[in-house]
């Protein structure tokens, strides 16, 4: 099949969370499997275009946009078997950021719009259009709609990776995409919803975990679509998310002071010691370890998790903290910091390398989250021998066995109810079995040979396309 990827965010090149490792990562899994994939992303102004080798030039072309047209080109380079394609208007698309201009609803329309016109003039014709979440929604409206005779009947997937954010803007903003401005019944008058538009226009809607695809469908995690959804429910799939294992990889990570692995999983401790050392935590192997990866945001659990931090210190342990997020959250957590030295260590930022180096030095790694449609930070702390402790929602609900339920098979630790009593709970449960080394070796162990890369995840979505392509025939 020739499969085309449009997303906001790909790794290497543009990272903010999870959909650029998605989109940077799948399309090599299915190109392994023969596939012919090629991924459309706008040219951000952050990308350092000399690092990456992306070229100035390539083709060009004007695409229509409202009443006028603007000039787009195409630069792109070929990386692992699959072509990357840099969407490049600086006026109209390029940014200083990938998320966070006043103008993204215009912007990401431009890109929606530049991509069908590329598609549509190409010698070959795509066999599946798949966009990623609201950035890219509008793409799914157009090769379904305006530009679906042009594309010979592609068919269409739109995969929700975060369903709080639909992208809500005004309608006019159709007038730019070509598209018309029939309402549908989840926008008010005036209003557009992309996401919306791409769930009821696609041929498959997926979503990252077997668990959301369920929860969105209910109003407590269907942020206001669940109807909508519910209306596509036989084409709604879920599939849990890989992980790149060559990247993640503590056998051959060069980011970790020491490498280690299942077999031999010596290394680990050194790792605990250097990192307690960077980040000015007392230095001691059997002090347990909690590392924090993410944004400071309630969809992440911070407002559960800063009530009872002085508690899981209390208890003896250390917290190492690295994120970003709500102005408030990042000051209380400099005040918890402030308070706790040698204990609580606290990077505001993101440090791709210092994620690393505390995946493989934590011991456990805390992600209670509101809601999580499927997460990473779980399926890269089992690579490094680290034990999750989650709440039981969507991803995390997919891919963590609460090792006291099942104690020969359990991966992690988790809890339900949405409380920092539960949290608490499920960190002492975890404390408790960090206490019993033989039981914690085998739990580490087993942990490190799971298998989360995306060989698996590729071959559901390729019967997922297949899916796609029998309701585009059908259609």
């Amino acid at each position: 099949m020739r499969i085309v990827f449009a997303a906001a965010e790909v790794a290497p090149y543009a990272k903010v969370g999870g959909l650029a490792d998605v989109a940077g990562s799948l399309p090599q899994a299915l190109a392994a499997l023969g596939h012919d994939v090629a991924v459309y992303m706008p040219l951000h102004g952050s990308i350092d275009r000399a690092k990456f080798g992306i070229p100035d030039g390539g083709a060009t072309r004007s695409v229509p946009y409202g009443r006028s047209t603007i000039k787009v080109s195409y630069p792109s380079l070929v990386r692992d078997r699959v072509r990357t394609i840099f969407v490049r208007n600086d006026q109209r698309i390029g940014r200083a950021k990938v998320y966070g201009a006043p103008d993204d609803a215009k912007r990401y329309a431009a890109f929606a719009r530049a991509v069908a016109e590329d598609l549509a003039q190409a010698r070959v014709r795509p066999d599946i259009v798949h966009a990623h979440d609201w950035h890219s929604a509008l793409l799914v409206a157009m090769v379904a709609g305006p530009y679906r005779r042009k594309l010979g009947g592609a068919a269409t997937v739109f995969t929700i990776h975060n369903l709080a954010y639909q992208g809500h803007s005004k309608a006019d903003i159709l007038d730019l995409a070509g598209l018309p401005k029939r309402r549908l019944k989840v926008e008010a008058a005036g209003q557009l919803n992309p996401m919306a538009r791409a769930i009821a226009a696609a041929d498959i809607v997926s979503t990252v975990s077997e668990r959301y695809a369920e929860e969105i469908l209910t109003p407590e995690f269907g942020a206001g679509l669940h109807a909508l959804l519910g209306e596509r429910k036989a084409d709604l799939w879920g599939i849990v998310n890989g992980i790149d294992t060559d990247v993640f990889d503590p056998a051959t990570d060069r980011h970790i002071p020491a490498r280690y692995s299942a077999a031999d999983p010596r290394g680990k401790v050194n790792d605990k010691a250097a990192l307690q050392k960077e980040l000015g935590l007392a230095i001691n192997a059997r002090t347990p370890l909690f590392g924090v990866i993410g944004r400071l945001v309630e969809q992440k659990g911070i407002d559960i998790l800063t009530p009872v931090a002085p508690e899981i210190l209390r208890t003896g342990a250390q917290i190492a903290v690295l994120g970003t997020g709500e102005p408030a959250y990042e000051a209380i957590w400099k005040e918890l910091a402030a308070k706790h030295p040698g204990t609580l260590s606290l990077t505001l930022g993101f440090d791709a390398a210092l994620a690393q180096r505390i995946y493989a030095g934590a011991d456990m790694f805390l992600m209670p989250s509101r809601f999580e449609p499927c997460g990473l930070g779980q399926l890269i702390s089992f690579r490094y021998g680290t034990v999750p402790v989650v709440r039981s929602v969507g991803g995390l609900a997919d891919t963590v066995r609460d090792a006291d339920a099942d104690p020969r098979r359990g991966t992690g630790f988790s809890f339900g109810d949405y409380t920092s009593d539960a949290l608490l709970d499920a960190v002492r449960r975890g404390l408790h079995a960090y206490r019993d080394e033989p039981r914690w070796a085998a739990l580490v162990e087993r942990v490190m040979k799971l298998d989360h890369s995306w060989a698996a995840s590729a071959r559901r979505y390729v019967e997922m396309y297949e899916a796609a392509r029998v309701a585009r025939r059908a259609a």
